[in-house]
């Protein structure tokens, strides 16, 4: 449903520079307050610290093969049935995504409006923007495979089981509603996420996620839910609004399949089957733009979310609202001061990435793809030394 995806895709149906791919609506709240959304957080699982140990358990691997125990095979039956809610029912209610980094914070506010089986439109408002600010509108024509709230979609939920071990961990509950509660643990016995899940529709609630040191670094919670008849129409569904903006949003493909995302390379494109962390490529599309092909990547492991955009071509040297820094020791540009949108030219290719990822995780991704050099030591040296040849030459 709301993801970087769909925000950079936004800009470049709207007419932005294929080269300034930027989530615009990220704002810093430096010592953020978690009481802005404390009063929808979910509820712990019933049995507290007994589910913890169940899930250390799995996520050790005692016993049974982790993914036949009995608290994994319930919950990957349950992130199932919630990705397949994600596309049958009918539903409403605002999404709110808040991220914390060194920096400090940031908190992103969408409204979202599904049919069953049909179209899916966001509207997205920056929670620290100005009432006169307009709202990012996204729409998502896939009935088969939407977006889905908060992350959960059948894809995903297939890259979390082969990144993570998940457990059942009982019942909770989230906007104030029962919720059947799965949690996510990596092999070292850390927990990774936990997901609050509607009793009633198995529709995704809230999803926590956390560090190796157990601090929540993000949380999703969807609020003020309502569900509509199935049978409702698109414009019945959403705000006229809502709906104008996703009538003229520009051509991408359909995704393409994993065989044609990487029979591009053979036209020129880097397209990686994978990036650091475990990251792997799940979808894409391409665009025509006014400055020619651009590449949608999506990569994740199941709870990271990161969009590789590529487009043959350079980057000037310097450009209006970003700013120059440096990641694993590459200058490159950045548009948000957690580092979540970053752009910069890389063997006549401009990269740019949009992530939903931990900061390390950024980094590391852009670490790993190529980049122009610096000037080498020797030819620096050459260039010196023709200097010096010039200036002794009487006849130059």
């Amino acid at each position: 449903m709301f993801t970087p995806v769909t925000r950079a895709r936004h800009h470049l149906r709207d007419g932005w520079s294929p080269l300034v791919l930027v989530a615009v609506l990220a704002v810093t709240v430096p010592g953020f307050l978690v009481s802005a959304c404390s009063r929808q957080s979910g509820s712990g699982p019933a049995g507290g610290d007994a589910m913890t140990a169940a899930g250390r358990a799995v996520a050790a691997g005692r016993g049974a093969l982790p993914s036949r125990r009995p608290e994994a095979v319930q919950a990957v039956r349950l992130l199932s049935q919630s990705a397949q809610a994600a596309i049958v029912t009918s539903y409403q209610g605002q999404e709110v995504a808040t991220r914390w980094s060194e920096g400090g914070g940031s908190v992103l506010v969408s409204s979202i409006w599904h049919v069953s089986g049909g179209q899916t439109v966001t509207q997205t408002m920056d929670a620290g923007a100005s009432l006169t600010s307009r709202p990012y509108l996204s729409s998502d024509s896939d009935s088969q495979s939407p977006e889905g709230v908060l992350g959960i979609t059948a894809p995903l939920v297939g890259l979390l089981e082969s990144h993570y071990f998940v457990a059942y961990a009982g019942t909770g509950s989230a906007d104030n509603r029962t919720a059947q509660v799965v949690e996510a643990w990596r092999g070292d016995g850390s927990i990774a996420a936990r997901f609050w899940l509607d009793d009633a529709t198995k529709l995704p609630l809230e999803r926590e996620v956390f560090d190796t040191a157990a601090h929540v670094v993000s949380q999703d919670v969807f609020i003020d839910v309502s569900f509509a008849n199935p049978g409702a129409s698109p414009q019945q569904a959403a705000p006229a609004s809502a709906r104008v903006s996703a009538d003229s949003q520009g051509p991408w493909t359909d995704p393409l399949s994993r065989h044609q995302l990487l029979a591009l390379r053979a036209r020129g494109w880097l397209v990686p089957s994978g990036l650091p962390g475990g990251l792997s490529l799940f979808t894409g599309a391409e665009t025509q733009a006014g400055s020619g092909t651009v590449l949608d990547l999506g990569f994740s492991d199941g709870l990271s979310v990161v969009s590789v955009f590529e487009q043959h071509g350079n980057l000037p040297d310097k450009m209006a609202g970003w700013r120059k820094t440096k990641v694993s020791g590459h200058v490159v540009f950045v548009a948000e001061p957690d580092q979540r949108s970053l752009t910069w030219s890389g063997h006549g290719t401009v990269y740019t990435v949009v992530a939903d990822a931990p900061a390390q995780a950024v980094d590391a991704v852009v670490g790993a793809l190529p980049h122009d050099g610096p000037t080498g030591f020797w030819k620096r040296m050459s260039r010196g030394m023709g200097r010096l040849a010039s200036w002794a030459n009487p006849f130059h």
